[in-house]
Formats: structure tokens, sequence, C-alpha cells
């Protein structure tokens, strides 16, 4: 009979054989979250870092305030 060693290795050999058809696949989607993590921290580090008042834009020497959309 297999002893529980044995029964490990087996059980090891078979999982790594299964994940490598999908290890890719994995890859590629790990990959793909990075990116979109990536991608919404830096709009949440640009939305919290602007200033929360629009500054005034000079025009010809006269301040005024800039248009906000509603």
């Amino acid at each position: 009979m297999f002893g529980i060693g044995e029964l490990t290795i087996l059980l090891l050999v078979i999982v790594a054989v299964l994940a490598v058809k999908r290890l890719p696949d994995l890859v590629r989607s790990a990959g793909k979250a990075a990116r979109i993590l990536k991608s919404e921290k830096q709009a949440l580090k640009e939305e919290d870092g602007g200033p929360s008042q629009p500054s005034p834009r000079v025009i010809r020497g006269e301040t005024t305030e800039r248009d906000t959309p509603a």
C-alpha cells in the first residue's frame, strides 16, 4: 500500500500537471488585476490631491473665477 508520503507526492504531481494548463491564464488575470488596481490608485490620488476650491484664472491682468460644472 501507499504511505502518506507517496500519496502526498502523487497529489502534488497531479496538482502541478493540472495547474500548468491554467498557469498562463492565472498570470494574465493577475496582470490585469494589478493594472486595474494601479489605475484606481492613481485616480484616487489625483482626486484627493487636487485643490478643493478652483484657483482663479488670469486673463489680461484680470482675475476671474473658473467656470465649474453644475
